[in-house]
């Protein structure tokens, strides 16, 4: 069985876990700290369910773009992401896999029902980015959003944030 939890993405100089926005997620742990104050904090979900709290808003709390990944058994991603100005998206990583996890033959739902397609997200994930001060090339962020997850979804995730220019890989 792969991982099972949530990264929160977030900028601000307090610590994430201590704001209002996350105050639910009993158990978070700081997973890496990056320039300007970014960090990136880890929630594991060992039985696959439970909520970390509300991304936007934390994007209002902190006054800065935020995003959660939230990894289901190493397989895939569901990315939500908010920012004070450009407002809230949800779209995801390893789209084949996802469309195992939603089971859409049996709902009649597709992976479109739920998420943003890749095009429609990178350019999302390019406005997220400038709010935060940083260009990036949507050609790169697409590219992230048509790929796998090898060898993992945690890995894709992180390549993500390195393309966004939050954390660097």
């Amino acid at each position: 069985m792969g991982y099972w939890g949530y990264y929160v993405v977030g900028r601000s100089e307090s610590p994430l876990a201590e704001l209002d926005a996350l105050s639910e997620a009993k158990g978070l742990t700081l997973h890496e700290r990056a320039d300007d104050g970014w960090q990136v904090w880890e929630y594991p979900i060992e039985d696959g369910t439970g909520d970390v709290g509300n991304m936007s808003h934390l994007a209002e709390e902190t006054g800065a773009p935020a995003l959660f990944g939230y990894v289901m058994d190493s397989q895939c991603v569901v990315v939500e992401a908010a920012a004070p100005e450009s407002g809230a998206w949800t779209s995801c990583l390893a789209r084949d896999a996802m469309a195992g996890y939603l089971g859409g033959a049996e709902n009649g739902l597709t992976v479109e029902d739920y998420f943003l397609e890749p095009r429609d997200a990178a350019e999302r994930a390019v406005a997220w980015a400038a709010e935060s001060g940083r260009t990036v090339p949507e050609e790169q962020l697409l590219e992230v959003f048509t790929a796998d997850a090898d060898p993992s979804a945690e890995m894709l995730f992180f390549q993500f944030l390195d393309r966004l220019g939050v954390m660097h890989s």
